[in-house]
């Protein structure tokens, strides 16, 4: 079983933070005039889970001096139970530094969802280790779990050493750390070789890895199973076989998962996930829920995960609470999952939607 060091904050996550901006009503980005904004980061979507339910979370970011973007962020994250430690940077005139806009529309029925992203001058691209006191974070504070993202640590030059630096400081110091691969070709264009060397190292000490067989290929090297048929015995025999190299090659991890979609439309996805710990492996098969916004619904998956090792649960709840928390983060407008308790998000797991009074 993974073991959870005493903390302060219960997972603390490396991130640069944007706003995302999505029309009402399910309607299309280039049809609408009326838009919800919302503070996000794929990591901080992870952290949300636990913050929800009362552990203290740290964002580790960077901000803009004087951006009222910036203040709506830091308003945001603190009405979600997330501290944060950034600096705070000179814009630098209006061409300079800015916090990324993400534009997506959810979809409808076959209309697949689209996103945007406008990350042009990201103030999160200049983040470094030398920005925080890992010392104090890590050594006197305590952590329990350093969540890092395939997508931060891709992001930049600055950003992908900045994560190395500071994964050999969690380990130091007997935190753990989660890795979600999230392969994105955007990011990895250009910058194959650097890149695969810096995943190899934070995979190396990573006590969590999370991806799909795609992930584990592109981000790691590994060639993969022979293609097989496409239902879902064949995925799960194909990502079995797939873990295992992980595994070999990559001794240190303790816990490998991953999500099961299948897209019916829009609004209706098979859900499923699958995780191998200590030697186990534990599935829960897709069944069909549905989805009011997709987008988040992998991050509510690993927060869950991640909420259950510090529970100190069995793996087979870890997986159980990592389902349902995405399926509430694709019931939700939000890129992220907010339950009100734990009994909140075992009530989906269990298919129990009668309302509560």
């Amino acid at each position: 079983m993974l073991k959870v060091r005493e903390y302060t904050y219960a997972i603390a996550a490396v991130t640069s933070m944007g706003v995302r901006i999505t029309p009402q009503d399910r309607m299309a980005v280039q049809s609408s005039n009326l838009f919800y904004l919302q503070s996000t980061s794929a990591e901080t979507n992870v952290l949300n889970i636990t913050s929800s339910l009362g552990k203290e979370c740290l964002a580790l970011t960077k901000f803009v001096e004087g951006s009222p973007i910036a203040a709506f962020i830091k308003a945001q994250l603190r009405a979600r139970n997330i501290r944060y430690e950034g600096l705070d940077v000179p814009q630098g005139g209006p061409w300079g530094y800015r916090h990324q806009f993400n534009i997506a529309d959810s979809g409808f029925g076959l209309r697949a969802p689209r996103v945007w992203n406008d990350r042009a001058g990201e103030i999160g691209r200049t983040l470094s280790a030398e920005d925080f006191d890992l010392e104090r974070i890590f050594g006197q504070e305590g952590v329990g779990i350093l969540h890092i993202s395939g997508l931060i640590a891709a992001m930049s030059e600055s950003t992908t050493k900045c994560c190395l630096d500071i994964a050999r400081v969690a380990k130091k110091y007997g935190t753990l750390v989660s890795f979600d691969l999230n392969y994105r070709a955007t990011f990895w264009k250009g910058r194959e070789e650097e890149l695969s060397r810096a995943f190899h190292e934070i995979a190396s000490i990573a006590d969590i890895l999370v991806g799909n067989e795609e992930d584990f290929q592109l981000c790691l090297g590994f060639a993969g199973p022979e293609a097989g048929g496409k239902d879902l015995g064949d995925k799960l025999e194909r990502f079995k076989v797939m873990i295992g190299q992980v595994h070999e090659k990559y001794p240190n991890a303790r816990a490998y998962a991953t999500t099961l979609r299948e897209v019916l439309s829009a609004n209706e996805h098979l859900w499923g996930a699958i995780l191998w710990a200590d030697g186990k492996w534990y599935v829960e098969e897709p069944r069909p829920i549905q989805v009011m916004d997709r987008i988040g619904g992998g991050d509510g998956f690993s927060g869950g995960l991640l909420y259950g090792v510090l529970c100190g649960w069995e793996p087979e709840k870890w997986l159980q609470f990592g389902w349902a928390s995405g399926v509430m983060a694709a019931s939700s407008l939000n890129d992220w999952a907010d339950p009100a308790d734990e009994k909140q998000v075992w009530d989906v797991y269990k298919g129990n939607a009668r309302v509560q009074r």
